[in-house]
């Protein structure tokens, strides 16, 4: 098996695994790489024509370069979960908007996402079938709903994990290992433990948000569209309280809701007609004066409705901002934690829909008078996790990527295994 990663490698973001065996080819997600108010970059192009693709679920790291894939390789299919296809259709199109809105080149077109959608070839967890060669076996991932591990058996059993947590989530259950030859595995925490258990993160959000609600201000609670505003929700859901969900996590909590065998659903009910969705811009309005919670994108606060929100609440001591997602440095999100200050949309840019404003928005810096305080709620394993999961599958080889520091984790491997940490660009052998 020749093996070369055209982006994911080395870094978080941007991944993309191309894989020859026997003739056969197959490329391995193909994601875009976000940065703070600068374009997402994307993978190197695969070095032939593409036939079979795995995507192992739809944040955009991971799928967001797949329409412009399946432009250029008109014959290639798409393997995943339906949930994953349904949602990815969300944050390709809200990729477009974003690139229009900033100003940036759009990374393929709306006619590029219809030829993706129509590409896709779809399985559930436990279903295996022939795909470009190899049989291939899809297993939980954790992570958010819908996410897969692909299991390829070839000539030899390889394992691609895609981003995976271990623990069981009020989500999702968690991934469990699977015995393998070649194990490709996220490395993302490489180094890093979760500070506290999931249970005392929770447990700590939950009193935080009461704290803020009895004091007469309100949560505003940054989320990741995909997987997080769900799991926040679910985390406040008996709450006798009034509250609102915003920004894209609205729309993909209605696809969640047909998915059943992906996420504890039972629960996930209460929890959407616990939540009141903004619709319009009176609702809006309505929940600036009456809500007590507001779970809304983005996650880094580097654009969505949060950013209203908090423009609404800046001099308000009372009012909390509880971040639950990893912040990139430059982003937002980082600027708020390390200096109370954040960027907002200039009074020229407010009130103008995506197809009015062409180039990029005007801002304005405030200083934020709020609360600001982190909370872990990854979705990804930490160090001790991987390594648990690691020596339950047993492989003869291990390869660490989507980490900027895999080494962390590979000197924890290397007695028991054969560790390959690629570079991207570079053709290895297994």
């Amino acid at each position: 098996m020749k093996v070369q990663f055209l982006g994911g490698a080395e870094e978080v973001g941007k991944i993309g695994a191309y894989i020859e065996e026997s003739g056969a080819n197959i490329l391995i997600e193909y994601g875009l790489k976000l940065r703070p108010k600068e374009a997402p970059v994307p993978p190197e192009p695969p070095p032939h024509m593409v036939d079979h693709v795995l995507l192992t679920h739809s944040h955009l790291d991971h799928s967001g370069m797949i329409p412009w894939l399946c432009r250029e390789n008109r014959d290639a299919k798409v393997l995943s979960t339906e949930s994953t296809y349904e949602v990815s259709q969300l944050i390709w199109q809200d990729t477009l908007k974003i690139a229009d809105m900033e100003g940036h080149h759009r990374p393929f077109e709306p006619e590029d996402i219809r030829i993706a959608m129509s590409s896709f070839v779809l399985k559930d967890f436990g279903q295996s079938l022939d795909w470009g060669g190899f049989e291939v076996k899809l297993h939980r991932a954790g992570h958010i709903p819908g996410a897969t591990m692909y299991e390829l058996n070839g000539n030899k059993t390889s394992l691609f994990t895609g981003d995976l947590h271990t623990i069981s989530t009020r989500l999702v259950r968690g991934a469990i290992p699977v015995k393998c030859d070649n194990l490709f595995i996220e490395a993302t925490y490489a180094g890093r433990n979760h500070e506290n258990t999931r249970l005392k993160e929770e447990y700590r959000l939950i009193q935080k948000v009461k704290e803020v609600v009895e004091r007469g201000g309100k949560a505003i609670i940054p989320c990741f569209a995909v997987g997080r505003t769900q799991e926040v929700m679910l985390l406040l859901k008996d709450l006798k309280l009034n509250m609102w969900v915003d920004g894209m996590g609205k729309h993909v909590n209605r696809i969640y809701l047909d998915f059943p065998e992906h996420l504890n659903l039972k629960d996930f009910k209460r929890a959407f007609n616990r939540f009141q969705a903004v619709r319009t811009s009176s609702d809006r309005r309505r929940v600036k004066r009456d809500a007590d919670i507001i779970v809304t994108t983005g996650g880094m606060l580097d654009g969505g409705p949060v950013l209203e929100y908090i423009d609404a609440f800046q001099n308000d001591p009372d009012t909390a901002i509880l971040m639950t997602g990893y912040q990139v440095p430059e982003s937002n999100g980082q600027m708020l934690k390390d200096k109370h200050e954040i960027e907002v949309l200039a009074d020229s840019s407010r009130g103008r829909s995506p197809e009015e404003i062409l180039g990029p928005v005007e801002t304005k810096r405030i200083k934020v008078k709020c609360e600001v305080e982190q909370f872990d709620l990854s979705a990804h394993a930490d160090h001790e996790q991987l390594l648990k999961f690691i020596k339950g599958c047993k492989p003869q080889n291990v390869v660490l990527m989507h980490s900027d520091q895999p080494q962390m984790l590979a000197k924890d491997l290397e007695k028991d295994f054969n560790v390959i940490m690629p570079k991207t660009g570079q053709v290895f052998e297994l």
